[in-house]
């Protein structure tokens, strides 16, 4: 499949229904939370709520339980004047990428990343990771995969030997599906590579995803064209056109800020 398959403007999709925030959430964080990277050890509850579609308080109380992601709810919600950090703008602004994002000052997403991190981190880990909030780093979900995993770790499972891999596992992913078989998916998805010491978008390849776990998953009903999210080798979302440009260009943002913090 060319790239243009994958053009964020051309792809078909099928239309979507946005759930509640904390579904949202829920959605995106139960593949590494199944496998557990981070979040709650629940990861049957996390899929049942998030698969039910309704604002449940458990979710909720399991949302706040992810340590990695709940305090960059946070930070984009005090930012923008908005009192749930589960509300579904914020939710979609950390996993995808929205302007809500614009609204947090460097100095905020300094101090944020600073009393988080910096205790764990040699110096010139942190001055690194220092650079990239200097240069514009945003608080979305591919920055803490992009500049944060690879110094800190996984948050429940420490470091890790492959950072690529896990880089390319951990941010949140698109693709076209091109055949549904049983429990899995066979999707075109953009990958990341690592060329002349720069992080960029490669060209797409064919790989399998899984979409149910005993007749439970996110993304019912899907069909060759569909244009899906992925985390962790886990379908979460179907994407429209304006979610799927969303994730595209964010995922570009944090690419160019990586890069020139090396």
């Amino acid at each position: 499949m060319s790239l243009r398959a994958l053009d964020p403007v051309a792809a078909p999709v099928a239309p979507t229904v946005a759930p509640p925030g904390p579904v949202l959430f829920g959605r995106y964080a139960y593949g590494p939370n199944r496998l557990g990277y981070c979040g709650p050890d629940e990861p049957r509850a996390l899929l049942e709520f998030a698969a039910a579609g309704a604002d449940h308080r458990g979710l909720r109380e399991l949302a706040r339980g992810f340590e990695g992601a709940y305090p960059y709810l946070e930070l984009i919600a005090a930012a923008n004047g908005i009192g749930d950090p589960l509300d579904r703008s914020v939710v979609e602004a950390y996993w995808l990428g929205n302007r809500l994002t614009d609204a947090v000052r460097t100095n905020a997403m300094h101090r944020s990343v600073e009393d988080r991190f910096r205790d764990r981190l040699a110096p010139p880990s942190w001055r690194w990771l220092e650079a990239a909030v200097g240069v514009g780093a945003r608080p979305v979900h591919a920055f803490h995969v992009l500049d944060v995993l690879p110094r800190v770790g996984l948050l429940r499972g420490g470091p890790v030997d492959d950072v690529l891999r896990a880089i390319d596992s951990c941010r949140i992913r698109w693709g076209q599906v091109e055949a549904v078989v049983g429990d899995s998916l066979v999707v075109s998805a953009v990958p990341l590579e690592l060329r002349d010491g720069r992080l960029r978008l490669a060209e797409p390849r064919v790989e399998n995803v899984s979409r149910w776990l005993d007749g439970t998953g996110f993304v019912d009903g899907v069909e060759p064209g569909d244009m899906i999210a992925m985390h962790w080798n886990w379908a979460c979302d179907r994407l429209s056109p304006r979610r799927l440009r969303q994730l595209v260009a964010w995922t570009r943002l944090a690419l160019r800020v990586a890069n020139r913090a090396v």
